[in-house]
């Protein structure tokens, strides 16, 4: 019977594991189009229970017709719900994104604030969302991303037994050292979508496949 992993050997394996995919996705970033921090976060906001690469479609003519923080928040919420239709959910995607620009308006002087605990007081506005914001904007370690390919490889990989997306951020924040939390969660999703994907996980290609929780079934 295979003996319980401690929580040095996880934490090593982690490590090795970044060391991996560090050298399979040097460029690995959010794959939302986006020129500046607005565009991030109202990407970010639509990409919920949706494609990046529909998002991505949608996005250039959202962007052209609205451009800064003023006018999503005074949007005509009938344009805007044509616009993002696509995304589905659009009447709540729509409702959080004006709502979230009317607040950054009256309360934040129109700037997006770089502080985790004030961007999840937004509308629409979880920790994924503002991880995904600080980290892609701003370059500030506030957390690590935990979207549906995250949560995956986590549990396929050992890292956390949660099912909750912010338990398993705090799991994965003691394990992860907070210089690669930004970099580690872009690693996750990229390797989530090229390999070890929800249906069919391609193992055999997997460069990862010497540490995963799965394949050694280490008993936590």
């Amino acid at each position: 019977m295979p003996s319980k992993e401690t929580f040095d050997e996880l934490k090593l394996r982690t490590k090795k594991i970044i060391g991996v995919l560090q050298k399979e996705y040097p460029s690995a970033q959010t794959a939302l189009t986006h020129n500046n921090p607005l565009e991030l976060l109202v990407a970010t906001i639509l990409s919920a229970q949706c494609t990046d690469e529909r998002v991505n479609k949608v996005t250039p003519q959202l962007f052209k017709q609205y451009k800064t923080v003023k006018q999503f928040a005074e949007a005509n919420v009938a344009e805007l719900e044509g616009i993002i239709k696509s995304t589905g959910f659009y009447r709540a995607k729509a409702k959080s994104i004006i709502n979230c620009c009317k607040v950054l308006v009256e309360n934040y002087g129109g700037n997006i604030p770089k502080d985790i605990n004030e961007m999840i007081k937004l509308p629409g506005v979880g920790r994924k969302t503002a991880n995904v914001v600080l980290g892609g904007a701003f370059g500030i370690t506030s957390g690590i991303v935990v979207d549906t390919h995250v949560k995956r490889l986590s549990e396929r990989l050992g890292f956390s037994p949660q099912s909750n997306p912010e338990k398993i951020e705090v799991d994965l924040m003691e394990i992860v050292p907070q210089k690669y939390w930004i970099d580690f969660g872009n690693y996750l999703i990229w390797h989530g979508r090229k390999t070890c994907q929800a249906r069919k996980p391609k193992c055999l290609d997997c460069s990862i496949n010497g540490y995963c929780f799965s394949k050694l079934k280490i008993i936590k």
